[in-house]
């Protein structure tokens, strides 16, 4: 059965036909496949016969005791049985899920795996009858039309909504491996050219990730380099002196801030870190802080933003609830002291 080459068909098929036709190929016999779908052997052979129409091909040779598939037939075979599949793993999955209570939450991999992750299990301790479920990607998700209940992000005051809730802020700081630190000693910021520094690899993809960077720490910390004669003439006596360029040993990039702390736990350099992000570390002494009176602040903000949709329900709010007071412990360990004038903690 086949149509004439000037009219090729074009319309997509109907779908209704293909539990038939999966039937009958895995079979390759119309009465077990009808005694499979509870259906009479002629209305498998109508249905069969709709679909061949459809497809403007002959899906099956007919024999007198067999049924064998054409070539058109194994074709479809291999696209709707992967189809099917999908489709009935896809309707086990929500028949499961229809009436639990669930939380749908939107982050970055890094944030995701450094802070929520290992705190998630005094939730779940908490509310054993919630599922979670977490989305790690560093695109921002439309929160009102995406299928998600909570997003926690990282931005600049004037980029965020004005709902959203402050978690924490953030000071940056030199860590490294305690043993690392047996071997080369950093008491100063001098003492950082002598060592492999690590750094986020796209720091400079933006202004603001511009504060990762070890630079602009060093340019805020470092002692001004020495002017010479004429320079200093040429400047003015008032005028501050340059800041030297930082020249360590060597520089080590990761695009992820999870990778930039597994490097430094590991002895590989210093790693110019996140506060909130290694505090835990610090309190377990997995990582030293060597230079502690040299942390500069970071105008980014954690915070945490809720769907409109979400808000009334009570699972969402138990979470958002056990969230802020993680957020409280990490002001806490951090040294955070709330400011009066600054946007509230809590919405």
């Amino acid at each position: 059965m086949s149509l004439p080459a000037s009219h090729p068909r074009t319309r997509p098929i109907s779908a209704g036909h293909l539990r038939a036709f999966d039937a009958v190929a895995r079979h390759l016999n119309f009465r077990a496949a009808a005694e499979e779908l509870s259906l009479t052997q002629s209305a498998v052979s109508r249905q069969i016969q709709a679909l061949e129409d459809e497809v403007g091909a002959a899906l099956f040779l007919r024999h007198t005791r067999a049924v064998e598939l054409t070539s058109a037939g194994s074709q479809l075979l291999r696209a709707s049985g992967v189809a099917l599949e999908r489709i009935d793993a896809a309707v086990r999955q929500i028949r499961q899920n229809v009436g639990r209570k669930s939380v749908a939450i939107t982050t970055w991999a890094s944030f995701a795996s450094m802070w929520l992750i290992p705190r998630l299990e005094a939730f779940q301790r908490e509310h054993p009858d919630i599922d979670i479920r977490i989305d790690a990607s560093d695109a921002a998700i439309d929160l009102a039309t995406a299928d998600v209940d909570l997003a926690l992000r990282y931005a600049v005051p004037q980029a965020m909504p004005a709902h959203a809730i402050r978690l924490f802020g953030e000071q940056l700081t030199p860590v490294a491996s305690p043993w690392l630190l047996k071997t080369h000693r950093l008491c100063k910021v001098e003492d950082l050219s002598k060592i492999t520094l690590i750094e986020a690899g796209d720091a400079h993809r933006t202004r603001h990730l511009e504060w990762l960077t070890w630079q602009r720490w060093f340019d805020h910390f470092a002692t001004p380099a020495p002017a010479t004669g004429g320079a200093r003439a040429k400047a003015g006596p008032g005028a501050a002196r340059p800041k030297a360029r930082l020249t360590p040993q060597r520089w080590l990039y990761f695009n992820y801030a999870n990778q930039i702390v597994q490097a430094a736990l590991t002895g590989q350099g210093v790693a110019l870190a996140r506060m909130p992000l290694v505090a835990e570390s610090l309190a377990s002494g997995d990582l030293v802080e060597p230079l502690p009176g040299m942390r500069l602040d970071s105008p980014l903000v954690y915070w945490l933003v809720q769907a409109p949709r979400s808000v009334v329900r009570p699972e969402v709010k138990a979470f958002c609830d056990w969230l802020l007071k993680e957020a409280e412990r990490t002001r806490q360990a951090i040294g955070e002291v709330p400011d009066p004038d600054t946007v509230d903690y809590i919405d």
